[in-house]
């Protein structure tokens, strides 16, 4: 168990459940060819996985000090699992990681894109031991992290079976993919200045410089409803112009049922929130939207498949 609280399994089965459903509820059901096998296709997930696994637990390991505050139940390194054991395991996660993205871009014949997984394990390393100390970067770093996470399943298996005969069709599925990942960028962003408002008596004992220590808890969490009331309208106009005026009434009917009124509900309540605790339950209610955000490509699919 101390070993699964490390490496946050459960964001990882979300991570893992993202990726597969995009492939399988989506991208298999329609007629173009995709450039991975399945077992091919499961070495991406397995990768994407193990770096993000790692990222969290070098988190963990720097995150000792402010959680021992912020989240003391949620404490892993040190307790249970030793700081040298938790490096050892950072190492070999970072290293199979890498090492099954250099496989797996070897064998679709691009080995240069070997380096994307580099980078992410680069990134992840660098968040952890100064970019999350600097205000808004850190935020958005992650953010873009979770964006990369989706948007390297067109990356791998679209991006190499385009040709001159399919390219339309293939930009447009890439385009799709590319606004559920500006859409994962946008609740995630948020999420994390939302996150550093809760976690703001731990980083402050810490000397970090997020938003809410540098500007204040109140205005920054006047910045985070800022950005959910224009994520609010994106998503509105989004809705209206794809899914209602194609006569996706079903779609449009789950968007604002498990999107737009969770996202409603965030920028009410963020008015009244002065406690951990009120920032602790937001930031859940922004993780479940973003939940709910990725499944409507089910909905979309069944809902087309249906009314063909």
């Amino acid at each position: 168990m101390k070993f699964l609280k490390l490496i946050r399994y459960k964001n990882l089965l979300m991570l893992a459940f993202m990726q597969l459903l995009f492939r399988y509820a989506f991208f298999k059901q329609q007629n173009v060819p995709l450039a991975l096998a399945d077992w091919q296709y499961g070495l991406l997930v397995l990768s994407t996985v193990f770096l993000a696994a790692a990222g969290y637990v070098i988190n963990n390991i720097y995150d000792v000090a402010t959680d021992s505050i912020n989240k003391p139940n949620d404490v892993v390194v040190g307790k249970g699992i030793s700081e040298t054991t938790a490096y050892n395991i950072y190492i070999g996660l970072n290293v199979t990681g890498v090492a099954l993205g250099f496989v797996l871009s070897n064998i679709i014949l691009r080995p240069t894109f070997a380096s994307l997984f580099i980078l992410i394990a680069a990134l992840l390393y660098f968040y952890s031991t100064t970019l999350k100390q600097i205000m808004v970067l850190g935020n958005f770093v992650v953010a873009a992290l979770l964006s990369i996470s989706v948007l390297i399943i067109g990356i791998f298996d679209i991006f190499p079976a385009t040709s001159s005969e399919n390219q339309t069709q293939m930009a447009a599925l890439f385009s799709i993919l590319l606004d559920y990942a500006l859409f994962a960028f946008m609740i995630n962003f948020i999420r994390e200045i939302v996150k550093d408002i809760e976690d703001v008596d731990g980083d402050y004992n810490q000397g970090m410089n997020t938003l809410p220590i540098a500007i204040g808890k109140n205005r920054a969490a006047k910045i985070a409803l800022g950005f959910a009331i224009i994520s609010f309208i994106v998503s509105l106009l989004y809705i209206n112009t794809y899914f209602f005026k194609n006569n996706l009434l079903i779609v449009t009917f789950y968007a604002f049922a498990f999107v737009l009124a969770p996202l409603l509900y965030f920028i009410v309540k963020i008015f009244t929130a002065k406690s951990q605790k009120d920032f602790h339950h937001l930031s859940t209610v922004l993780k479940l939207i973003l939940l709910f955000g990725i499944l409507s490509i089910l909905v979309i699919t069944l809902n087309i498949k249906y009314n063909a």
